[in-house]
C-alpha cells in the first residue's frame, strides 16, 4: 500500500498484478484518504478501473499488435487470420489513441462511421468484440462496459429452392467448364451442409471416398465446436471425384493439399485454399433466375430438406455442425409444418350428407 501526500492532497501508487495505478484520492484527510484508497483498491481488482500507468498510455495500435502476436501462438492460423483482418478498421479509426482516452462516446463514434460505409451490424459488432477483447487484456473495458451498446441483431431470411429452381441451378451449372468449381462446391454444400469456408479449407487427406465420410476440421470451420465427420451420399461422392481428378491434374496430389487449390495469376499453389467462386457463383445464379441466392443459403436448404425428412436435432447437428438456436427454432417450425402437411394426406374424405333430413327422416319412422 503506498498512500502519499503532494500538495495538500493525498494520493496513491500501486502495482496491482504487475500494472501500474497512479491517482488522487481527492481528499486531505488522512482517515478518509485511507477509506478512499480501500475502495480504489477493490474496484481495481474487479477491473472497474483501468490502469493509468505505462500501459494506460499505450497506444491502441500498439497494444493491437501485442494482443494479435499473443494470439497467434495460442489459436488456429485460420483465427488469426480472421483477427487480423478484423483489426484492420479498428487500428486505422483508434491508431495513436491511448487506451485510457478510448471512451464509449468514441466507439459509438465507430460503430456510427462503419454504419454509413454499409457494414452490416454482424460486421461491426465483430469488430467491437475484438476491440473489447484488446481492452479487457490491458483491464481497461470495465470502466466503460455499461455505456457501450452492440447493434441489434439482423437475421437475413435464408432462402430456399423449389425442387425444379434447384434442378435448374445443378443442370445449368453443368453446362459450362469454367462453372465446374462452383458445381462441385453446390453439390457438396447442398449434400454435406457443410459452409463455403469449410469447403475452401478441405485437404486430400480430409476426404475418404472408399468409407464415404470426410472430416471436418477444427481449423476450417468458423465455430470452436471441433472436428466432425460426415458421411457422403452419391452425389457428393461424384463431386469429389472430379474436384480430386481436377487436383491431381493441377499437382494437388499430397495429403495436406487443397481440394481447392489457389490459382494466383494462373499460377497454382496446391499448399493455399482457394479464396472462392463468387464470380462464376453470381452468373451462375443469374442465368438460372436465381439473383440474389448466396451460396450460404445452400447450407440452409440441405438442413431445411433434412429437418423435412424428420431428422432430431441432434442428428441434424451431428452433420451440420453448431447450429444456432434461433435457427433451430426456425427448422423446427419448418419440420412441424412438413408433418402437418404429412399427417394431412391420411384424413379420408369426409362423404357429404344433409343431417337436417337424417334427423327428420328417424323421427317420421
Amino acid at each position: 500500500m503506498s498512500v502519499y501526500k503532494r500538495a495538500k492532497w493525498y494520493w496513491m501508487h500501486d502495482f496491482v498484478s504487475g500494472v501500474e495505478y497512479r491517482m488522487a484520492l481527492k481528499t486531505r484527510n488522512w482517515q478518509e484518504a485511507l477509506k478512499v484508497h480501500k475502495e480504489k483498491l477493490s474496484e481495481i481488482i474487479e477491473g472497474k478501473i483501468g490502469s493509468v500507468g505505462k500501459v494506460a498510455r499505450q497506444t491502441f495500435e500498439a497494444a493491437t499488435d501485442l494482443y494479435l502476436e499473443e494470439r497467434k501462438l495460442f489459436k488456429a492460423p485460420k483465427t488469426y487470420v480472421t483477427e487480423f483482418e478484423r483489426s484492420k478498421p479498428l487500428k486505422e479509426f483508434f491508431g495513436d489513441t491511448p487506451l485510457k482516452r478510448i471512451t464509449a462516446a468514441l466507439i459509438l463514434r465507430y460503430q456510427t462511421e462503419r454504419k454509413t460505409k454499409g457494414l452490416a451490424n454482424k460486421t461491426i459488432n465483430l469488430e467491437v468484440a475484438l476491440l473489447r477483447q484488446i481492452l479487457e487484456k490491458h483491464r481497461q473495458w470495465k470502466r466503460i462496459a455499461e455505456d457501450v451498446a452492440m447493434l441489434p441483431k439482423q437475421t437475413k431470411e435464408a432462402r430456399v429452392m423449389a425442387p425444379e429452381e434447384k434442378a435448374n441451378l445443378l443442370a445449368l451449372a453443368a453446362t459450362r467448364p469454367d462453372w465446374m468449381i462452383a458445381k462441385c462446391a453446390a453439390i457438396l454444400a447442398l449434400n454435406t451442409t457443410m459452409r463455403g469456408c469449410e469447403l475452401k479449407g478441405l485437404r486430400r487427406k480430409d476426404v475418404d471416398l472408399f468409407e464415404k465420410a470426410l472430416t471436418i476440421q477444427r481449423d476450417s470451420t468458423k465455430t470452436d465446436a471441433g472436428n466432425r465427420v460426415i458421411p457422403l451420399n452419391r452425389d457428393a461422392v461424384l463431386a469429389l471425384s472430379e474436384l480430386l481428378a481436377r487436383a491431381e491434374l493441377l499437382g494437388a496430389s499430397q495429403p495436406d493439399h487443397f481440394v481447392f487449390p489457389a490459382c494466383e495469376c494462373g499460377v497454382i499453389d496446391p499448399t493455399k485454399p482457394m479464396k472462392g467462386w463468387r464470380t462464376a457463383w453470381r452468373h451462375l445464379t443469374r442465368q438460372a433466375g436465381l439473383k440474389g441466392l448466396r451460396f450460404h443459403d445452400l447450407r440452409h436448404q440441405a438442413i431445411t430438406e433434412l429437418c423435412e425428412a424428420g431428422l432430431s436435432d441432434m442428428t441434424i447437428m451431428g452433420i451440420a455442425g453448431h447450429v444456432s438456436r434461433e435457427m433451430l427454432m426456425h427448422y423446427s417450425h419448418i419440420r412441424m409444418q412438413a408433418k402437418r402437411e404429412a399427417v394431412a394426406m391420411l384424413e379420408t374424405p369426409m362423404a357429404v350428407s344433409k343431417p337436417a333430413e337424417t334427423t327428420e327422416a328417424v323421427r317420421l319412422n
